[in-house]
């Protein structure tokens, strides 16, 4: 058998396993794993001391194209989503401009994204009052889902769901077999405490944190999981912060309700005194929470309760990441720092295996969205995948974001591993702290 690509001695991440083997790739699969392939190949490669990794399914970016390109723009969020081991990304539909709330939004956007990205890619529509007939136009351009937000999205062009909407949005996506992703922060207790707290000049970053508490979290995640079992619908919380709420989505499940869950690396890093440390470029919601959350959130990881991990990459320019906490941009500057995190606080400091660790990145949020040949190392699977050195460290300096803007929380943070290659369907995509090739990204649209 004759390659195009050969991956000589390389310990991969397999399902149930890590074992030294080649890979051999033909027309951008996986064709044979196993020690000692033989045959010609186009392009061969030394394994070496690295790890191959199933390349990340990064269901939850914001790339805001079209529109918002000065805040990210596909062509830099993708090569960033290469050089942190990415291969796949969902791109969320509120930043655009317009946001994604038709078919005709849905078509732009994939147009756009097919000239400019380095990955593969599928689209979230959005659900908004007065778009709920919108939903079977955009389930038919291809969608994985529809975003809500239960509180304002800090665009008014994206408002938050009525308590009616999101019935009905449910009820509709029940109808076509479509997940219903919500931002699940309880509106009137976050709108009346960020009112009362400005009334009283204040807007530091502990006031940020006392407007949006867990309980508001909390709330909103039941009211979404009791509408879901009313409709039947499939719903996935988003971001979800601590480990109460991943805990109110497993209960939900073990009752037979359609729910999934997913965090974030910043959730799993950082906590309220970071945000104090380091102002408003950490600023996100929900906002991070306190180290007992945050340990409770790793234990409901480890315990297998949180489906997978997404970045929420939501980047803005370096002004509006300033001042009053209640004025600056919520949203994190994050794709790249995905698997430095997780190899760093949960490899290496928690006995997080490498087999979960890319269950949880890689193989799960494809299969929750419907991309059965993404996501894993085995044959017949897209050859997505990304050569890590796990013996190697890195700290992040500014210079080494590849995203528009190169403010992040994550910058002075070392993180264990570092990647060394990303290849996209067996193609180069990343190599050397460089993007090479030119942009070959296809629309994926969910098989159910």
């Amino acid at each position: 058998m004759g390659y195009d690509l050969l991956v000589r001695g390389v310990r991969a991440v397999l399902q149930d396993r890590v074992e030294t083997v080649d890979l051999g790739v033909a027309e951008g699969q996986f064709v044979a794993i196993a020690p000692d392939l033989t045959g010609p190949a186009r392009e061969e490669v030394d394994g070496g001391d690295l790890v191959a990794l199933p390349g990340l399914v990064d269901a939850h970016v914001h790339f805001n194209e079209p529109g918002r390109t000065d805040w990210e723009g596909i062509a830099s969020g993708s090569r960033a989503l290469v050089a942190g081991g990415g291969t796949v990304f969902i791109d969320m539909p509120l930043n655009s401009s317009p946001p994604t709330l038709t078919a005709e939004a849905v078509e732009a956007k994939r147009r756009a994204a097919e000239a400019a990205s380095a990955a593969d890619f599928a689209l979230w529509g959005g659900l908004v009052p007065g778009n709920v007939c919108a939903l079977p136009g955009m389930a038919e351009a291809g969608v994985v889902g529809f975003k809500a937000f239960l509180c304002p999205s800090g665009l008014p062009e994206f408002p938050a769901c009525d308590d009616l909407t999101l019935y009905e949005g449910m009820r509709v996506a029940a109808t076509l077999g479509l997940p219903v992703a919500v931002h699940a922060e309880n509106e009137a207790m976050t709108r009346g405490l960020t009112e009362r707290l400005r009334r009283e000049g204040r807007c530091s970053a502990r006031d940020y944190l006392a407007s949006r508490p867990v309980v508001a979290e909390l709330e909103a995640i039941q009211r979404v999981l009791l509408f879901a079992q009313e409709t039947g619908a499939d719903v996935h919380i988003v971001h979800a912060s601590c480990g109460r709420a991943v805990s109110l989505v497993d209960e939900a499940r073990r009752r037979g309700v359609r729910a999934t869950c997913e965090t974030c690396p910043h959730y799993l890093l950082f906590t309220d005194e970071d945000l104090e440390r380091l102002g408003p470029v950490a600023k996100c919601a929900p906002p991070f929470r306190s180290l007992d959350d945050r340990e409770a959130l790793w234990a409901a990881l480890l315990a297998g309760q949180v489906d997978f991990i997404a970045s929420d990459h939501s980047p803005a320019p370096p002004e509006l990441k300033r001042g009053d906490f209640f004025e600056a941009w919520g949203g994190i500057n994050g794709v790249q720092c995905t698997l430095g995190v997780l190899l760093t606080e949960g490899y290496g400091k928690r006995g997080l295996g490498l087999e979960q660790l890319a269950v949880l990145v890689a193989t799960r949020p494809a299969r929750r969205f419907g991309f059965p040949r993404k996501g894993r190392i085995q044959v017949g699977a897209d050859a997505d995948f990304a050569l890590v050195d796990l013996a190697s460290q890195r700290t992040l300096r500014p210079e080494d974001l590849l995203t528009r803007h190169r403010s992040s929380p994550y910058v002075g943070r070392t993180f264990r591993g570092v990647v060394r290659r990303t290849f996209v369907r067996g193609r180069t995509v990343y190599r050397a702290g460089q993007v090479v090739n030119r942009p070959h990204g296809r629309f994926l649209r969910p098989e159910r």
